[in-house]
């Protein structure tokens, strides 16, 4: 079985082996927890900058394309150099790339803005990370891994934790409102998310991390241009200064965030904890992007967490030890070898 050594020179560097992700070692298992949380971190801030710029008259479609544009152009440099001059990677896997721009990127981020014009976020949150379910219920139907009791376990806590840290319990009836369109983007939002975990996972590639990354954002770049040019999804921006934490600023700082940290340096590390963590782990690690998200909201827009969300917190927490705990398990039952994700 090949052996995944993560080398000193970042995300980028990641080398990885076809059946590495199966049994990983006690320090590839650390390096892709930070990865993950790190990942969730920088995801979690988009909603925080977006707030601001929402305020100031910014169109949903207009920050996501200049955030998808700018990250394209701050990892693209990046991704080639990664490849060290052998671009047969990326002839092999130009349809795998072109489905992460247009779905786990592109088409991720219109259905989730979408979903939010006909419901609350709260119940489109939901809806959209049900993906880790997704994922473990992806495997086991398409290449025959069974959840251990452990997992199921785990996926039943992480559930019940994202509900109280979403506060969907607080019995506001306007606060929870859904409209059937808004469930059907929730739910494309959803595909978007899990096709993102899965495909982050394969190491069969051969493409590194940067180069995948690169590859995504360049070709959601190219269909969210589309999108806004057809008119399918509004263009609209301003210049005032949006607000945080009381103090205004310039309207070009949130953007550099949203691409740079929110979008470029996200997908990069997100991929490299798919590397390392497989799929079903590092989907899970993800849902720490909405408690993350409630903390940087009390941090910048002074929105306080309530008590119930922290226990939301915590029960997230023992869902991802849980899974963990059943992933093990799973690796250590006989059973056929198969790759973390088919082209």
């Amino acid at each position: 079985m090949s052996a995944v050594t993560p080398d000193t020179g970042g995300p980028g560097s990641i080398t990885t082996g076809a059946d590495a992700v199966r049994t990983p070692p006690t320090r590839r298992l650390a390096t892709g927890l930070v990865f993950a949380g790190l990942s969730a971190a920088a995801f979690s801030l988009s909603g925080v900058f977006a707030s601001g710029l929402l305020d100031t008259g910014w169109s949903p479609g207009a920050m996501v394309l200049a955030r998808v544009v700018l990250a394209a152009v701050v990892v693209l440099p990046l991704g080639i150099v990664s490849l060290r001059g052998d671009w047969g990677p990326v002839r092999r896997n130009l349809g795998l790339i072109a489905i992460y721009g247009a779905v786990s990127v592109a088409g991720c981020q219109f259905a989730y803005f979408s979903a939010v014009q006909y419901m609350a976020i709260g119940p489109a949150l939901l809806i959209e990370y049900t993906a880790p379910a997704a994922v473990v219920l992806w495997f086991w139907l398409r290449h025959g891994q069974r959840p251990t009791r452990a997992t199921v376990m785990g996926t039943l806590l992480a559930a019940i934790g994202l509900v109280l840290v979403l506060n969907l319990v607080s019995g506001d009836p306007g606060a929870t409102a859904v409209d059937p369109a808004g469930v059907a983007w929730a739910l494309v939002a959803m595909l978007g998310v899990s096709t993102y975990f899965v495909i982050n996972a394969n190491v069969d590639t051969g493409l590194p991390p940067l180069a995948l990354a690169a590859g995504g954002l360049t070709t959601a770049s190219l269909a969210l241009g589309l999108l806004g040019a057809t008119g399918i999804m509004p263009l609209t921006y301003s210049t005032a200064s949006p607000v945080y934490a009381g103090t205004e600023v310039p309207w070009w700082l949130p953007i550099l965030g949203l691409g740079i940290v929110t979008a470029g340096f996200a997908y990069v590390a997100g991929i490299a904890a798919g590397r390392l963590l497989g799929p079903r782990l590092s989907s899970f690690v993800g849902l720490f992007e909405v408690v993350a998200a409630i903390g940087f909201a009390w941090l910048l827009l002074g929105e306080l967490p309530q008590p119930i969300q922290l226990v939301g917190g915590v029960l997230i927490l023992a869902g991802v030890v849980a899974v963990q705990a059943g992933e093990k398990r799973s690796e250590a039952a006989p059973a056929r070898e198969t790759p973390a994700c088919e082209n």
